[in-house]
């Protein structure tokens, strides 16, 4: 009969077809472990404790205080590095043969990738709320809105970290891996304008690193896109940063995650 398939064949299946909230749970269980969850939640809150009084001299802000400029740019920092560690946890499935049992199951590689992405974001959210307790506890000042918009991109920006915990995950060994998130994350939280206010030559740099357009973001409610020196960030010009960091690590960890299942 014409409705009849060929005998093999594998049936029509949806861009995300194999995801379902019992492997999603089973996902966020993975990753709320003691270890991963003690790291995430205190690094990012000590930083700021030594970090929220190291105001430069007459600083000034349109919409709240430098305690507040500090708390959103750990927040993003701190999401940032829960994002990558969490999905970076993907280079121990590929060593053990997961990947290549994924390949032989409903589940597509976008729909793998969008629940790794996914629950890594939601654990991003430990972090964020964390500090924002810690900068309405230690005089943190800004407008209402600035509060709710600032933690929220802080906390969504996560997304582009989590692809590059992905695509670190995917391309390095375990043992390698596991070291790779926090060195990195902090180093790239440096030359994005999280610890310290960038001017001149380091702020022209820093525009062209992955966390700039998440603070740059994250921060433009409570600075009007101006930073202490006076020197001004355009709101497109971070929101280009973002979305071409996003797809450039996402373009990544696809073509790292066909390589590990087979699927070309």
């Amino acid at each position: 009969m014409a409705s009849l398939t060929a005998s093999g064949a594998r049936p029509a299946t949806s861009t995300f077809s194999g995801v379902n909230p019992t492997f999603i749970r089973y996902e966020l269980r993975r990753r709320f472990n003691r270890q991963t969850t003690i790291f995430t939640v205190l690094l990012p809150a000590v930083l700021y404790l030594a970090l929220f009084r190291t105001s430069p001299n007459d600083a000034t802000l349109p919409h709240g205080n430098f305690a507040a400029w500090m708390m959103i740019g750990l927040a993003v920092y701190g999401a940032a590095t829960a994002a990558t560690s969490s999905a970076a946890t993907i280079s121990v499935e590929r060593a053990s043969g997961w990947m290549r049992t994924i390949a032989l199951s409903p589940l597509t590689p976008p729909g793998y990738l969008l629940v790794k992405v996914l629950c890594s974001v939601l654990m991003a959210g430990v972090p964020v709320a964390i500090v924002g307790v810690l900068g309405t506890l230690t005089g943190a000042e800004a407008d209402a809105g600035v509060w709710v918009t600032s933690l929220l991109v802080a906390w969504l920006g996560a997304a582009v970290f989590a692809a590059l915990g992905i695509a670190m995950g995917l391309a390095l060994k375990p043992d390698v891996v596991m070291h790779m998130p926090g060195l990195t994350m902090t180093a790239l939280a440096f030359l994005g304008n999280l610890f310290i206010p960038l001017s001149g030559t380091m702020l022209e740099i820093s525009r062209f690193t992955p966390m700039y357009g998440v603070a740059t973001l994250a921060r433009y409610s409570l600075t009007d896109g101006y930073s202490f020196s006076g020197e001004h960030s355009s709101l497109a010009g971070a929101v280009f940063n973002i979305v071409a960091w996003f797809a450039g690590f996402s373009f990544m960890a696809i073509r790292r995650f066909a390589k590990s299942t087979g699927r070309q």
